[in-house]
């Protein structure tokens, strides 16, 4: 059967859905999907922009659509079938927040879509979406001053939970704006290959060829774009003058602060950005190991360290929780980027927002402990120790250091503020590196310096 050119897979608003039913229920990333499909070829001009925007933008705004979405069907989203759903997201994303997008067009085509994919279901997704057109200005959201933490999620898409803690750390005014910084999509951020080339050199470069970027606010081989760009089109890729990596991470290295001719030791390294950082901090010089679970994640941080020029770099699959890691080995400083929830990334990986439950912070917090326990003993006396993650969750961070030091009382705490003056208002009281997306622009990170006083 001969399909419609709508309803092939080369049409954006399938490729869409396609993607979002890949991503539901797995641990697959979206932009990983979407760098798959577009690689294809088989979307072109503005087909793959809408294409990405449908994805990303389900995504991000998912739990207000369905929040809209439950005042207009007659029964529980639950008990929908997943495609129904898939396509009246899609559909209701385009009325609310694609102005270029006709409405006609956008309920037209999902019901084309529904057609083929779920045929039973296409009256209803009709039906549904000319709801939403003519009530667009009726449907409601939970009352601020009742129920903040129900507001903050229908409006600003968050789950329930997320909301809430959002609330215990923060007043409604200040976790509102962090909702809205997390919805927002971010920028891309270079980091100027200092072994190559200057950030005010790289700045010129992308000049010239007419590419708008400003250099970032704290960290000094840090560039922001102000433009979407292709990443391997950019001028300097080919030849290792930068590495894509946000401003926050890249503060991280700094706070290590890693000299020439020491022992290095990047426990949790993939994707290796932060690696590569701390090799060019040591001017290529010393000794730098970086370890990763993951075979093609570690295949990843040799070829990103053979782009960049960077020879003093050794990358090794190891599990850093197996006895006998780095067995007989002390270094004089350890990263520690542990894996965790990702909070302070949603913004980029809006995906994670869906799959998180308060219950996994725990399971999170267990292994972040563990892993601090492993490479403790790793540390040279008078040796330093970064703990780092992308969370806003005190759970995994402030919590985890403090249980650690109670434990380890031959490690003490580095004031942040003091090694790094220029940087005093990204540090907590406790002395801890802290960035927000809302108040920095930048991603949401946290990191602990670590001192070993004693044997």
């Amino acid at each position: 059967m001969q399909t419609s050119p709508l309803l092939s897979p080369s049409s954006p608003r399938h490729a869409a859905y396609l993607a979002l039913e890949r991503l539901s229920g797995s641990d697959l990333h979206a932009d990983d999907l979407i760098d798959q499909q577009l690689s294809r070829g088989q979307l072109a001009g503005p087909d793959r922009g809408l294409f990405s925007e449908l994805v990303f933008g389900v995504l991000r705004q998912q739990a207000t659509l369905d929040h809209y979405l439950a005042q207009l069907v007659d029964q529980p989203l639950a008990k929908l079938q997943l495609p129904v759903l898939l396509l009246l997201r899609l559909g209701l994303y385009q009325l609310r927040y694609l102005d270029r997008v006709p409405s006609h067009a956008a309920v037209h085509e999902s019901v084309e879509l529904a057609k083929r994919l779920c045929p039973k279901a296409s009256g209803l997704v009709n039906g549904v979406l000319r709801a939403a057109q003519r009530r667009s200005a009726s449907l409601t959201l939970p009352d601020q001053a009742l129920d903040p933490a129900g507001w903050l999620a229908a409006a600003y898409s968050l789950p329930d939970w997320l909301a809430a803690q959002w609330l215990e750390q923060f007043p409604l005014p200040e976790a509102t704006a962090l909702a809205v910084a997390s919805l927002e999509p971010p920028l891309l951020t270079l980091r100027s290959n200092t072994l190559r080339t200057t950030r005010q050199e790289l700045l010129a470069l992308l000049a010239a060829q007419g590419i708008a970027a400003q250099p970032c606010r704290y960290a000094p081989e840090g560039i922001q774009l102000l433009e979407r760009c292709f990443v391997p089109d950019l001028p300097g890729f080919g030849e290792g003058l930068f590495a894509v990596q946000d401003e926050a991470s890249q503060l991280v290295a700094h706070l290590l602060d890693p000299q020439p001719g020491e022992t290095v030791l990047d426990v949790c390294a993939a994707p290796g950005g932060k690696a590569t950082h701390l090799a060019q901090l040591m001017h290529d010089q010393g000794r730098l190991v970086a370890t990763d679970l993951n075979q093609r994640k570690v295949r990843k941080i040799e070829q990103t360290a053979a782009r960049l020029g960077i020879s003093s770099l050794q990358v090794e699959v190891a599990d850093a929780l197996q006895p006998g890691y780095q067995l007989g080995r002390q270094f004089d400083r350890i990263l520690l980027d542990a894996p965790c929830s990702g909070l302070g990334v949603i913004r980029r990986n809006p995906e994670a927002k869906w799959r998180l439950q308060p219950a996994d912070f725990e399971r999170f917090a267990q292994r972040q402990r563990q892993l601090l326990q492993q490479v403790a003993p790793l540390v040279r006396p008078g040796g330093l120790l970064v703990y780092a993650t992308c969370s806003t969750s005190p759970q995994e961070d402030e919590a985890v250091v403090e249980e650690f030091l109670s434990r380890h009382r031959q490690f003490v705490v580095e004031n942040g503020a003091q090694v790094l003056p220029a940087w005093g208002e990204l540090f907590t009281p406790a002395g801890h590196l802290r960035t927000w997306p809302h108040r920095q622009g930048c991603d949401g990170f946290f990191s602990a310096r670590l001192k070993r006083i004693t044997a």
